[in-house]
């Protein structure tokens, strides 16, 4: 079945010892060891994520593999046959703009949609989130220090919009409702740190967490107005 875990945050790139949330999603794909491709384009393929990743991936059963652009694995003409090799795509997070203006690029995005169609499973934290919805809140052109965030899109596999750490920085819930209320962005979702949002179909099936009293929020405008509706996560432990 197509699915996307879609993380608010969490996971190896932020959690050390909590292995709940990566472990949810490896054994959705119901593989007895499961070919897990860790694609660190938004963070410019930093050789620190990378690390972090294959050592995170010596607490699971698991084969680690990587698709990182300034070294890519494959030719580019074999990156097709590379993606759809493997059991689960887990993208890091960063800065969606250039993660999305690198993916088009290199044809990614058209190669992740044929993915997702033959069932590979995708999954990814913050940047890594956003860009299988419609669009979402980012920092991709925010300076240092700045709480002025703005619209991005991704690949448009789950409609709507999206919004990682919903509860990791003060200002980032306000920044996402004006986007919504001036119409930058779509209706959508919002995940707190932690928290996973299960798609199956681009449908939202379930909502996980790797901690206890956590929550997502499904979210739309009317008249001008924000309305949340909150959903309390199932906790993992």
């Amino acid at each position: 079945m197509s699915t996307i875990v879609a993380l608010g945050g969490g996971g190896f790139s932020m959690e050390d010892d909590n292995i709940y949330l990566d472990a949810f999603i490896f054994g959705l794909a119901q593989k007895e060891r499961p070919k897990v491709c860790f694609v660190g384009t938004a963070s410019g393929d930093a050789q620190s994520y990378s690390e972090k990743f294959l050592n995170a991936m010596e607490k699971h059963d698991v084969v680690a593999n990587e698709l990182l652009l300034y070294r890519p694995p494959v030719a580019r003409d074999e990156l097709e046959k590379y993606v759809l090799d493997q059991d689960v795509i887990y993208v890091g997070g960063g800065n969606t703009f250039n993660l999305m203006t690198l993916w088009k690029a290199w044809g990614l995005d058209e190669i992740f949609k044929k993915a997702h169609d033959q069932g590979v499973l995708l999954a990814g934290i913050s940047a890594g989130s956003i860009c299988w919805f419609d669009g979402g809140v980012s920092d991709s052109f925010s300076p240092p220090g700045s709480d002025l965030l703005d619209a991005v899109e991704g690949i448009g596999l789950i409609a709507g919009s999206n919004c990682p750490h919903y509860d990791g920085e003060a200002y980032r819930r306000d920044q996402y409702h004006r986007l919504l209320k001036n119409g930058s962005l779509k209706d959508g979702i919002a995940a707190e740190n932690g928290v996973a949002l299960v798609y199956k179909k681009g449908r939202l099936a379930e909502v996980v967490s790797s901690s206890e009293e956590k929550f997502a929020y499904k979210i739309v405008v009317e008249n001008g107005i924000v309305h949340e509706e909150k959903i309390r996560a199932r906790f993992l432990g």
